[in-house]
C-alpha cells in the first residue's frame, strides 16, 4: 500500500470511538441512570445477568427493576463519586435474596454508571491478602530485569493467566517484551517488539485514565447499550470494567491465537511506561475481586519501578558530585576549560562513557577520542547553537536531526552536548560510535489494508528481523541528568575564570544571568543531597532517630514471629525456627556462627511474642556489644526439656570483647530480657556475665510448651555454622512437591539460591510422576500433606531411583516419617535457607559434597 495510505489508514484507527462503541461483554451488564435515578442507558443483556423476569429498558425507575435495599445499597455506594476518573466497587452485594452481585460504579457525563457481574462464592478468596508476600518480593529485586521478570512470574501465579509479559514503551512509542512469564510449550515472545502502531493514540490515552482492561473471550460479540430517546450521544465508556472491544483489536487478538486478555497499565509520574499484558489460549473470566487485586499490584509494580529510579538517580547525583568536586580541584586558580581539557573529559568518562569528545570554548577546538574533523564539526556548529538553547541535548541518531552529521555517521552517530556559556556559544560535546545491531520485531512492522482501504493487523507474528544502523547506544536518562549536573560544574568554572580575568560590569551581569538561570536547578540538587544525607546518618544518630530505629527494628522482629503464627495457621511454632528467623534477619552472614543444639520446643502462640521480643533484645545485644560483634565470637544456643515438660534455654556467648565488670546499666532492653519471661509466661530468667560474653538461663513452664522435636529430625541453624563451605551444594535439577502456590514460589527462590538449575514445581503427586518421567533430577523436597493425599508414592519412586530427598512438614509430629523413611531428612516448615541447605548437604553423595567443597 502507498505510504500516503497507509498513513491516511493509521490517522483514521487513531480516531476509532473505542471508548464509545455502544456494546458490553457479555459476563456483564449496564445500567446507567441520571440524578434521579431513572435508567438512560442499558445493556440488553440486563435481565439475563440480573436474573430478572422482565425486559429492562431505557426511562424506567431503577426502583422498578431492582428491590427497594438493592437501590439503597447503590445510591450509598456512589455518595463517594466526584467529578473525576475515580472508580468504586462492591462486592457480593445482593440485589434479591437469591442473587448477589459485583458492581462497579463511575460517573460519565451527567450519569451514574452501574456495572454489574455475578457473584461467583466458589471462586472468592482473599486475594488482597496474596498481595502483601508478592510485594515483598518485588521489593527485594536487586535490577530493573529481576524486578521485571519478577513482576511477570508473580502476576502469572496470582491470576493464572497462560502468558504475562512486561511490555515497555520506548520513546519513539514502539513496545518490547522486557520480561514474560508463559505456560509450558507455549513460544516465548522475550526480546520481541511490537510496532507503535499496534496500540493507537485513543488507546494510549484510555490507559491512563482506566488502569485495567480486560477481555474475558475474544469471539463473543457482546451485549449492545439502548439509549434513553433523551440522549443524543452515546455513553462514554472510558471507565468502564466490561466495555466491549475494537473489532480491530479483536482480529489481532484472533491472529495471535489469543481468546481472553488482561491489560494492567504502567504510569510512572503520571505517563504511561508500559502493560502488563495476558494472554490466555481459552475464554477466561476473572472475579471483579480478583482484577481489582489485579490492579493494585499494577500499581505497587510501578511504585517499585519508581523507587529504583529514585535510587539509581541517587547514586547518579552522589557520582556527578565527586567528579564536581574533583574537576573543581584540579582547576587551579584562574585556570580555564581550554588548558585542562584532558583532565576534565578524563574525569568525565568516568560517569557518563563515550567514544569521544570535542571542546569548543572561546573559539577553539580541542578533541579527545572518535570524532569529526573540525570541517565536519563546522558544519553542524549552527544546528548546535539552536538545539542547545533550552539545555543539555542528546541523540543517539544526529544525522536524522541534523542531515550535515550523515557524512561522519559511522564515526560519531550519537551526540550529548552541554552548553557551558550564553555567550559566546561554548559548549562541551560527547560522541558515541555507530552501533549496528538487529532488533527481532513480532512480524513486520507495518499493519496491512483491505481492499477497501480498511485497516487490519496483521496476521504474522513470526520474528522479523530490522538491521538498524547510523545509530549509537542511546543516552540513558541517568547519564543525561548526570551531564546537566557536570552543566553546572562547568559553567562555575566558566564564571570563577571569567571573576578572575574580568571584572567589568558585562561579566558581572553575564555571571548574574547564569546563575539566576540554574537557581532552580541548584535548589533542586541541594534538597536531594541533604534528603540523602539525612536518610545516610540516621543509624548513626544517638537521637529521636536511633530511637524510632530500635522502635522499628522491635517492631519487625515481632512481625517476623506473627509471620510464623500465621504461617502455621496459629497451631505450635517451633523456638528453633524464630530463633533462626531472628538471627537471618538481624545477623546476616554472621548467623553462620550462631550453633543451635538440643530437642526443638514447640511454643503455644500466647508464648511467642514474648518469646521473640526477648530473643530480638539478644541478638541486638550481641551484635552490637557481644560476641557477634567480633570477628572470631560465636554463640551456643542450648534448648533444654525438663522432666516436667518445662523448656529451657541456655544462651552462651563465647569469644565476644572481654568483659571487665558487670553492666550498672539498664535499659529498656536489658529490662525486657530479664522480666519478660517471668512476668508474661511465669517462667525464670538469670543473666551473668563471664569474660568472654553474656551468660543468659530462661525456661518456659509446661503450659505454654506442646511438645518436642528430635534435633536430629529437624534441621538447625547450627548447619549454617557446620556447612559454611557448602554454600551452593546443588548442581542440577530439583524437584519440589508443594501443594500452596506462594510457598512454593518462596521455597524455588531458596533452591535456585543454593545452586539448583531449574526447579520442576509440581501441586500433586500426579505432577510429579510426570515430570519425574522425563527429568533427571538431583535433589527432590517433598511437602508430606497436599490436601487429600501425601507425597508417599513420590517418596518411593525416587528410593527406587536413588535420588535423595528430603520431605518438608508444617507439623510437629514426625515420629511416623522417621520410622517410616528412616535416614530421610525433614524440613520444618515454614522454609528456611539455612535448613534447606542442611538438608541437602546431608542427603547428597560424600563424593559429590566433597567436590563442591
Amino acid at each position: 500500500m502507498a505510504s500516503a495510505d497507509l498513513a491516511a489508514a493509521l490517522t483514521e484507527c487513531d480516531r476509532e470511538p473505542i471508548h464509545a462503541l455502544g456494546r458490553v461483554q457479555a459476563f456483564g451488564a449496564l445500567i446507567a441512570v441520571n440524578d434521579a435515578f431513572a435508567i438512560t442507558y442499558c445493556s440488553a443483556n440486563v435481565a439475563k445477568v440480573l436474573g430478572l423476569a422482565t425486559t429492562v429498558q431505557p426511562d424506567l425507575p431503577l426502583s422498578q427493576v431492582l428491590e427497594g435495599p438493592a437501590v439503597n445499597a447503590l445510591q450509598q455506594l456512589v455518595t463517594s463519586l466526584d467529578a473525576g476518573d475515580r472508580v468504586v466497587r462492591s462486592f457480593a452485594l445482593p440485589l434479591n435474596p437469591e442473587l448477589q452481585v459485583d458492581v462497579a460504579a463511575y460517573r460519565s457525563g451527567q450519569n451514574l454508571v452501574f456495572e454489574f457481574e455475578p457473584h461467583r462464592p466458589a471462586e472468592r478468596q482473599d486475594y488482597i491478602a496474596q498481595l502483601r508476600p508478592i510485594f515483598d518480593r518485588l521489593a527485594k529485586a536487586q535490577s530493573q530485569d529481576e524486578l521485571l521478570q519478577s513482576a511477570a512470574r508473580q502476576l502469572q501465579a496470582l491470576i493464572g493467566f497462560d502468558r504475562v509479559m512486561v511490555y515497555r514503551f520506548a520513546a519513539d512509542g514502539h513496545g518490547e517484551v522486557a520480561a514474560e512469564c508463559h505456560a509450558p510449550g507455549m513460544e516465548s515472545l522475550a526480546g520481541l517488539r511490537y510496532p507503535a502502531s499496534d496500540i493507537p493514540q485513543q488507546a494510549r490515552a484510555l490507559y491512563l485514565r482506566n488502569l485495567l482492561r480486560i477481555i474475558s473471550d475474544t469471539h463473543e460479540a457482546g451485549s449492545p447499550i439502548a439509549a434513553s430517546a433523551a440522549q443524543s450521544e452515546p455513553l462514554d465508556l472510558s471507565l468502564s470494567v466490561i466495555r466491549a472491544v475494537s473489532p480491530v483489536h479483536l482480529e489481532y487478538l484472533h491472529n495471535m491465537g489469543v481468546a481472553a486478555s488482561l491489560s494492567i497499565s504502567v504510569v510512572k509520574q503520571g505517563k504511561l511506561w508500559g502493560l502488563l499484558a495476558c494472554h490466555h489460549r481459552t475464554p477466561k473470566v476473572l472475579p471483579l475481586e480478583l482484577r481489582s487485586a489485579a490492579e493494585l499490584f499494577g500499581e505497587m509494580f510501578a511504585l517499585n519501578l519508581d523507587q529504583q529510579d529514585t535510587q539509581a538517580e541517587k547514586r547518579e547525583l552522589l557520582r556527578a558530585r565527586v567528579v564536581h568536586d574533583q574537576i573543581m580541584i584540579s582547576l587551579a586558580q584562574g585556570a580555564t576549560i581550554n588548558n585542562s581539557f584532558a583532565e576534565m573529559i578524563g574525569l568525565v568518562g568516568t560517569i557518563i562513557p563515550h567514544d569521544g569528545a570535542i571542546g569548543w570554548v572561546d573559539g577553539r577546538l580541542q578533541s579527545s577520542g572518535f570524532v569529526p574533523s573540525a570541517a565536519q564539526f563546522s558544519a553542524i556548529t549552527g544546528f548546535l547553537d539552536t538545539a542547545t538553547r533550552g539545555g543539555i541535548y542528546h541523540t543517539d541518531e544526529l544525522a536524522a536531526a541534523c542531515p550535515a552529521a550523515a557524512e561522519f555517521a559511522d564515526i560519531a552517530a550519537g551526540v550529548l552536548v552541554l552548553p557551558v556559556s550564553r555567550d559566546p556559544k561554548d559548549y562541551i560535546v560527547l560522541f558515541r560510535r555507530e552501533l549496528a545491531r538487529s532488533i527481532l520485531w513480532a512480524g513486520e512492522r507495518a499493519k496491512v489494508q483491505s481492499a477497501d482501504k480498511r485497516l487490519v493487523p496483521r496476521k504474522s507474528f513470526a520474528a522479523w528481523q530490522e538491521l538498524v544502523s547510523g545509530r549509537s547506544q542511546p543516552w540513558s536518562p541517568g547519564e543525561v541528568q548526570t551531564a546537566d549536573t557536570l552543566r553546572v560544574t562547568l559553567l562555575e568554572v566558566v564564571l570563577r575564570m571569567t571573576d578572575a580575568t574580568l571584572q567589568e560590569r558585562r561579566t558581572a551581569e553575564q555571571q548574574q544571568e547564569v546563575l539566576i538561570a540554574e537557581l532552580n536547578h541548584r535548589v533542586r540538587n541541594i534538597l536531594n543531597l541533604v534528603r540523602s544525607l539525612i536518610t545516610q546518618s540516621q543509624s548513626q544518630a544517638s537521637s529521636i532517630s536511633e530511637f524510632t530505629e530500635v522502635v522499628g527494628l522491635r517492631v519487625q522482629a515481632l512481625a517476623r514471629a506473627h509471620d510464623l503464627i500465621t504461617k502455621g495457621n496459629w497451631s505450635p511454632t517451633s523456638a528453633q525456627a524464630l530463633v533462626r528467623t531472628e538471627a537471618e534477619a538481624y545477623l546476616g552472614e554472621s548467623a553462620a556462627r550462631v550453633e543451635i543444639t538440643g530437642p526443638d520446643p514447640q511454643l503455644m502462640p500466647d508464648a511467642i511474642t514474648t518469646f521473640a521480643l526477648v530473643i530480638h533484645e539478644l541478638m541486638t545485644n550481641s551484635a552490637k556489644y557481644g560476641a557477634m560483634s567480633a570477628p572470631l565470637g560465636r554463640l551456643v544456643i542450648g534448648f533444654s526439656q525438663g522432666a516436667d515438660g518445662t523448656f529451657g534455654l541456655d544462651w552462651n556467648e563465647q569469644g565476644g570483647p572481654q568483659i571487665t565488670q558487670q553492666p550498672t546499666r539498664r535499659g529498656f532492653g536489658s529490662t525486657l530480657i530479664e522480666r519478660s519471661i517471668p512476668y508474661e509466661l511465669g517462667g525464670t530468667a538469670q543473666l551473668s556475665f563471664a569474660p568472654g560474653g553474656l551468660r543468659a538461663q530462661f525456661t518456659v513452664p509446661a503450659r505454654h510448651v506442646t511438645g518436642f522435636t528430635s534435633g536430629l529430625a529437624v534441621a538447625a541453624a547450627g548447619d549454617s555454622l557446620v556447612l559454611a563451605g557448602h554454600a551452593k551444594p546443588l548442581q542440577a535439577a530439583v524437584l519440589l512437591v508443594e501443594d500452596n502456590m506462594l510457598i512454593a514460589l518462596d521455597a524455588e527462590d531458596m533452591l535456585l539460591a543454593l545452586g539448583a538449575r531449574n526447579v520442576l514445581t509440581c501441586a500433586s503427586v500426579l505432577e510429579a510422576e510426570q515430570a519425574m518421567a522425563g527429568a533427571e533430577i538431583e535433589f527432590a523436597v517433598l511437602d508430606v500433606n497436599l490436601g487429600g493425599e501425601t507425597t508417599e508414592p513420590v517418596a518411593q519412586q525416587l528410593i527406587a531411583r536413588g535420588v535423595p530427598f528430603a520431605f518438608a512438614t508444617g507439623y510437629g509430629e514426625t515420629a511416623s516419617l522417621v520410622a517410616q523413611f528412616p535416614g530421610v531428612d525433614i524440613v520444618q516448615k515454614p522454609y528456611q535457607l539455612a535448613s534447606l541447605r542442611a538438608a541437602i548437604v546431608r542427603s547428597l553423595p560424600h563424593s559429590d559434597r566433597t567436590a563442591r567443597d
